[in-house]
């Protein structure tokens, strides 16, 4: 029996939109190009719990362990995660791990990688970085039709991110994820970056944001410069996320679906989807009235807004998709909301999602008494939508 098998009505199909692959130490250098090769920054675990290189190697090689292997195969649900877990890094092993959680299918998001091109004021080794990462996404998931790649592409220069576009959609890209980051000069909305949004819509490829994506994760440290104790984030790191980085995740995001609605990329690109991923929901309700209130407040001073022929939250409810935490009262929020704009999440192998997220979502459901069709909408309708596939 798999774990959806075990945890929903018997028929129920589960889309998921958050799993990741753990990153061998080389995995980037084989895709890349020999200039680009010779760029990458080593691979790193700042944030990302108890991780460093020899760790990393030995969970490779434990693949050439057929007892040990066997041992973790046995239990992917309740057996370790992160670089640990069966299935994490080799796509043969993550098939059988996809045959026991029993999901038809699962975004793919790399998990470390990108730190070894990002941030280094190298345009080059930038794009050239993305275009190896998505040609290594591609790869992993390409013998199994379950496995949906994430594509990568920077926005830091408008007319490379759209060839880099280019190149992520003919690689077979699932779904494409854009940093979220504070923008160094020009904002994602400018026109030069019509053509990067109309070649998605076109393509009807949705684009990501997603946990990390050059946004902050942290509160400002000087806040973490308390003369306390600061323990450890829960996975461990010590660079992660605490409780008061928690409340600050989701900021920057947030910003940029803002500018997106009001600035009217929504409005010219009808068509364009956009999947707010591992950034929770609880926050959404809020998001859609004060759409709705700054459109009110400003709409006579700022001819942009005066171009929007929808109420601003109208636009996010036709065009955009959220995944709630585990822990979040996802009932409630579909209760406020509406069952249209929220998807199911595993996040694995990461245990940030959870042990047993079905049963969490499930009994938020059970609490406010939700209906079938409301559940398979969360837990496989509007997934599909958002990749363009049929519900």
């Amino acid at each position: 029996m798999t774990y959806v098998d075990d945890r929903l009505e018997a028929g129920t199909t589960v889309l998921d939109c958050d799993s990741h692959l753990m990153e061998p130490l080389d995995w980037l250098e084989a895709y890349a190009d020999a200039a680009t090769r010779t760029k990458l920054r080593e691979l790193t675990f700042t944030g990302g719990g108890p991780a460093d290189a020899e760790m990393v190697r030995q969970c490779w090689a434990r693949r050439n362990d057929p007892e040990e292997t066997a041992r973790l195969a046995a239990d992917v649900v309740g057996g370790p995660k992160g670089y640990f877990a069966f299935g994490a890094m080799d796509p043969g092993e993550r098939h059988q791990a996809l045959d026991q959680l029993g999901f038809a299918g699962q975004l793919v998001f790399s998990t470390f990688a990108p730190n070894q091109f990002n941030n280094t004021g190298d345009f080059d080794l930038l794009y050239g970085g993305a275009a190896a990462h998505n040609r290594g996404m591609a790869d992993f998931c390409a013998d199994d039709d379950r496995l949906l790649p994430v594509a990568y592409v920077p926005l830091d220069d408008a007319v490379r991110a759209a060839t880099c576009l280019d190149d992520a959609l003919a690689t077979g890209a699932a779904a494409v994820w854009v940093p979220h980051g504070v923008p160094a000069a020009v904002s994602p909305t400018h026109p030069a970056y019509d053509p990067f949004w109309a070649r998605l819509a076109e393509a009807g490829v949705p684009a990501l944001l997603h946990f990390g994506g050059m946004g902050s994760t942290q509160m400002a440290l000087s806040y973490h410069n308390n003369g306390r104790d600061p323990g450890h984030d829960f996975v461990g790191g010590g660079e992660n996320v605490r409780s008061k980085d928690f409340l600050n995740v989701h900021h920057d995001a947030e910003n940029l679906l803002s500018c997106l609605v009001l600035d009217g990329i929504f409005e010219q690109f009808p068509e364009l989807r956009l999947g707010v991923i591992e950034l929770g929901a609880g926050w959404v309700p809020n998001l859609l009235d004060g759409l709705d209130h700054a459109k009110r407040a400003f709409g006579r001073n700022e001819p942009e807004l005066a171009k929007l022929r929808l109420d601003p939250s109208d636009y996010v409810r036709r065009q955009v998709r959220f995944n709630p935490w585990h822990f979040e009262d996802v009932g409630r929020l579909t209760d406020w909301c509406g069952p249209d704009l929220f998807l199911f999440a595993s996040d694995w192998p990461h245990p940030e999602g959870g042990r047993d997220p079905l049963a969490e979502f499930q009994a938020s459901f059970d609490r406010v008494e939700a209906g079938p069709v409301t559940r398979r909408r969360f837990y496989h309708d509007n997934l599909a939508w958002l990749l363009g596939r049929s519900a």
